[in-house]
Formats: structure tokens, sequence, C-alpha cells
């Protein structure tokens, strides 16, 4: 889509793709839009992604805040609606129970550029990468008791999914989020002072053209949670399953990012549940400190060269990994961690720690 058709705005450039704007693509949202017979309206962006984007919306019958993700049309067949429905059947108290993002609804939406698979979830707060990229920037470290207890809930929820015979297959701080409870009950304005009131710019085009209705009538800037405080009070929620698989029926790729790409899928041809395992020793890292930066080169070389396997074994697994861990998370209440990172991240996932015993290593630290 040629950009320069449209009145210029940062908006038009740092949100969404416009040109996903158009059948099969993303559904056109703007503030005040009601879903599903009036009971949903929007009234702020939280996000988007490849295949969805994600709104703040007021559910007028239960009257409170939730998130509304609203499907591409050409993924409305949601793997992720059928895999939480798989995760839902086997809680016994409900996915939040778990540390999972609890859906609340799911319905579909005819459009102008198809139907949408809609999914309602609990309204939940920044990722856990928007509050460690704040703590970073501030050079500031999260608190330790915070650090441990989300990293047990993070345990948790990867524990029950491996135990609903499922992989989550995309763990990583974007789809890690804190949960919203203050805040959930309170009114636009109170919620807004957190979020940051909507920024939004009218989108038109230059020759004054009427938009097609393809497209949506405004820009909406993202929401930034710029006064979100609430990190050491809530709990978190593991989300975003698209990606997820049942154990024994892999798919052929696994998306992932370079920086956090699981060996096996390095080395061999095959993986299974257990690269959660290690995506998890990945997190914890990220808790206490930025994925150290020659880690993420010696990855690149590996690319290109499997003789460095037993080298990075060893940074990972033993002496360089403690000496950096001891320099970097002096706390010894962190000390903990160090133990269950290292299991996590065993090169042959076979000797990789299970999640359960993980959490048994942190328990038995805490007791």
């Amino acid at each position: 889509m040629d950009l320069s058709l449209y009145c210029q705005s940062n908006l038009l450039y740092t949100q969404e793709s416009l040109s996903k704007y158009q059948p099969g693509g993303y559904h056109p949202v703007n503030l005040g839009d009601t879903f599903e017979n009036d009971r949903y309206k929007i009234h702020h962006k939280l996000g988007w992604g490849g295949f969805s984007t994600v709104w703040l919306a007021k559910d007028r019958e239960r009257n409170q805040w939730v998130s509304l993700k609203i499907m591409t049309a050409n993924s409305s067949i949601s793997r992720e609606l059928q895999n939480l429905k798989i995760l839902e059947r086997q809680s016994r108290s409900g996915l939040s129970s778990n540390y999972v993002v609890q859906l609340l609804d799911a319905f579909t939406h005819k459009g102008p550029n198809g139907a949408h698979q809609c999914l309602v979830f609990e309204l939940l707060g920044p990722s856990v990468d928007k509050v460690l990229s704040d703590y970073h920037e501030a050079h500031d470290k999260l608190h330790p008791e915070t650090v441990l207890r989300i990293s047990t809930q993070l345990l948790k929820a990867v524990k029950f999914i491996h135990s609903a015979g499922m992989c989550h297959g995309d763990i990583s701080g974007r789809n890690i989020a804190f949960t919203c409870t203050q805040l959930s009950k309170q009114t636009e304005e109170q919620l807004f002072d957190v979020l940051g009131f909507p920024e939004i710019e009218p989108l038109k085009r230059v020759d004054s053209t009427p938009l097609g209705n393809e497209l949506p009538a405004q820009l909406i800037k993202a929401a930034e949670w710029t006064e979100w405080i609430d990190e050491d009070d809530e709990d978190i929620r593991l989300l975003d399953f698209g990606e997820s698989f049942y154990q024994g029926q892999e798919p052929q790729k696994l998306a992932q990012p370079a920086s956090l790409r699981v060996p096996e899928t390095i080395f061999t041809d095959c993986f299974d549940y257990r690269v959660d395992l290690w995506r998890t020793g990945c997190m914890m890292i990220g808790f206490v400190e930025g994925l150290p930066a020659e880690w993420k080169s010696k990855w690149e070389s590996m690319l290109t060269s499997s003789s460095h396997n037993l080298e990075l074994e060893e940074d990972y697994g033993t002496s360089k990994l403690e000496r950096k861990f001891a320099s970097l998370v002096p706390n010894p209440t962190l000390k903990p961690l160090l133990h269950v990172i290292q299991g996590s991240m065993r090169f042959l996932p076979s000797s990789r720690l299970t999640a359960e015993e993980a959490l048994d290593l942190l328990g038995n630290a805490q007791d």
C-alpha cells in the first residue's frame, strides 16, 4: 500500500500495517464501535500482531473491562480458540487459576473484510517485556520477591499446559502479561490515567477521495501503560496460544525469535514440548537481566557451524553462567533461579528439568 496517498502522521507508520486492511485481513475498528449485539463497546487499542488487533472494550452485560482480540478474516478458524478450549476442559478452577489467560467469550463478527473470530479475555496489564524494558531503561530491577513469584507462576503455567498434553510453543516476554485486578472495575478516566488517553488521527486521503469501507476511519495509538506500577501486586498470565500444539502432533516449523532459538531446532529436524522449558529458562534470565550480548552473537556463529555446541553448553550450564549470574545477580534471594535456569537450558531436551522438577527446586529453596 502506498502510504503517500494518505495525510501524513506518525501513527501511519508506527501502528499496524494499513495494507492488512483488505479482504481476508484486519477488521476496521473505530472507538465507540460495538460488537455482539452491542454487548462490547470499544474504548482504546491495546495492541496488534500479524494476525489480530486487540482492543480495550467494556462488557456492558457484566459491567467490566475486557480485552477483545479480533483475528484477521483469513485466520478465522482460530487455533488459539481450539487450544484454549482443550486447556479449559483440563482445568478444574478456570484457566486463570493456572496462570493462563482466562477466556471469557468467543463469537464471530462479519465485517467488510470477511468473518472474524473474536476472543474476549480478562483485561490484562502490560506485557512482561514492556515492564522489564521500562526497568532496564531506568537502570532498575524488579524486586527479588517479584522475580521469584513470577518465575514460580510461569513454571506452574507450563506444568499445567504440559500436563494437559500440550506445548505452548512461543513462551516469551511479549506473551506474558500482568493481571489487572486493581483496574478492571475502575471508571474509564481512572483506567486511562494508567493506560494513557487514546491518541487518534483521522485517516484521510491526500486527494480527499472517500476511504473504502475496508479501512478504519481513524488511526489509534496503542496504549502504553505509562503510569503502570502494579507489577509487585499482580499475578502473571501466559497468553497467545496460536502456536500451541498437542504433544505428538508437532508442526514442521516453529516460529521463534533468533535470540530465543531452541538448540534442537538448529541442530536437528525435530522438537517437542520441551522447547517450552528452554524458553522458560530464557525468560528467567530476562527477569533479572537482559540476555547477554555475547550469547546472541554466539547464536549467529552456531547457525553456520555446529562445532560451538559443547562450548555453548558450558556457557549455559556451568561455570560461565554461574560467574555471570553471580556478578549480575548478587542478591542471595535469587540464587535458586540459577539452578532452575541451568536445568531448563540443557542442550539435550531429554536432560532438561521438567516444570514440576523446577518448581520443586524453587519451592525447596523458599521453604
